[in-house]
C-alpha cells in the first residue's frame, strides 16, 4: 500500500516537473539569453559606468518576462507549423505537455508582470518599449509577415532590436543615438543570422509553406543577401565607435569580429552549402556576444 502511494507521489512530482519544463520551454530561454546580452551593455553605456543594481535587476527581469510572453504567444500561433518541422516538433504545444489555453494565460501573466516590473522600478518608457516589441513580434511578424513575405525576418527583426532601447531607457528615461545604433545592429544582424539557420532547415520551411528566403530562393541567392547584411552590420558597428567615443579597445575588438563575420559569409557565398551556413549561424551568436561585450567593457574603461 505504502509502495503504491510512493509510486503515485513520484508520478505526480514527475508530471509537475515535466509541466514546469514545458512552461520554461515556451519562453525560448536561449533567445532570451541573447536579448539580455544586448540589454545590459546598453545600460552600462547609458550610465557611463555601472548602473544602479536595482535598475539592472528590474530591467533584466522585466525584459526576460516580456520576451518570454512574446515567445509563448509565438508558439501558440505557430503550433501548426511547429508540428511539421523537425526543428520544432518537440515543442510543448506540439507534444501536448502544455495546452493552448494554459499557454495563453501564462503569456498574459508574463506580460502583465513584465510591464508592472519595468514601470514600477524603472520608468514608463522602458515598459512601453518592452511591450511594443512583444506586440510587433506577435502581431506583425508571427501573425502577418511570417507566412506571407520572403522579407518576413528582415522586418520582423525589429522586435529583437528593441532590448538595447529598453536598457537605455531604463537608465536615462529616454532613447539616445547610441541605443538606436545598437538596436540597428541587431536589426541588420537578424537576417543573416536567421537565414543561415534556415538554409539548413529549408526543407522544413518548404513543407510548412513558410516563405523563408532559403525555402523560396536558392541557397546561393540567400548567401549573397547574407553577405550584404553582414557588411551593413559591420558599418553600423563602426558607427557606434564614433557616436559613443567607445575607445580603441572597442574599435579593435569590433573590427576584428566584423571582419570574421564578413569572411564567413563570403565563404558561404563561394560555396553555398548547409555546413558553411551553420558556421555563419554559430559565429553570428558569438559575434553579438563579442561586440556587445566590447561595448560594456569599453563603457567602463573609456573616460
Amino acid at each position: 500500500m505504502r509502495s503504491t502511494q510512493n509510486d503515485s507521489n513520484t508520478f505526480k512530482k514527475t508530471a509537475y516537473l515535466v509541466k514546469a519544463k514545458g512552461f520554461i520551454a515556451l519562453t525560448k530561454p536561449r533567445i532570451i539569453e541573447l536579448l539580455l546580452v544586448t540589454t545590459l551593455p546598453a545600460m552600462f553605456l547609458a550610465a557611463k559606468g555601472v548602473p544602479k543594481i536595482t535598475e539592472i535587476i528590474s530591467t533584466l527581469i522585466g525584459g526576460t518576462l516580456a520576451a518570454g510572453g512574446a515567445n509563448t504567444l509565438n508558439m501558440v500561433i505557430d503550433a501548426d507549423i511547429d508540428k511539421v518541422m523537425s526543428r520544432t516538433k518537440n515543442r510543448p504545444l506540439v507534444t501536448g505537455v502544455i495546452n493552448k489555453n494554459e499557454a495563453i494565460i501564462f503569456a498574459i501573466l508574463l506580460e502583465v508582470i513584465a510591464f508592472l516590473t519595468l514601470y514600477s522600478f524603472d520608468n514608463l518608457l522602458s515598459a512601453i518599449l518592452a511591450e511594443s516589441a512583444m506586440a510587433f513580434y506577435v502581431l506583425i511578424y508571427t501573425m502577418w509577415l511570417k507566412r506571407r513575405n520572403t522579407q518576413n525576418i528582415v522586418i520582423g527583426g525589429a522586435a529583437g532590436a528593441v532590448p538595447p532601447l529598453v536598457g537605455w531607457a531604463s537608465v536615462t528615461g529616454h532613447v539616445g543615438l547610441p541605443a538606436v545604433l545598437m538596436a540597428l545592429i541587431i536589426f541588420l544582424w537578424t537576417p543573416p543570422h536567421f537565414w543561415a539557420l534556415a538554409i539548413k532547415y529549408r526543407d522544413d520551411y518548404t513543407r510548412a509553406r513558410v516563405p523563408m528566403m532559403p525555402a523560396v530562393k536558392t541557397i546561393s541567392h540567400t548567401a549573397k543577401n547574407i553577405v550584404f547584411y553582414s557588411f551593413l552590420v559591420a558599418i553600423v558597428t563602426l558607427a557606434i565607435f564614433f557616436a559613443s567615443h567607445l575607445g580603441v579597445f572597442y574599435l579593435i575588438i569590433s573590427t576584428f569580429a566584423s571582419a570574421l563575420l564578413i569572411i564567413y559569409s563570403i565563404l558561404l557565398m563561394s560555396k553555398p552549402i548547409p555546413s558553411r551556413a551553420m558556421t555563419v549561424f554559430k559565429y553570428s551568436i558569438i559575434y553579438v556576444v563579442i561586440v556587445f561585450g566590447a561595448i560594456l567593457v569599453s563603457s567602463l574603461i573609456t573616460k
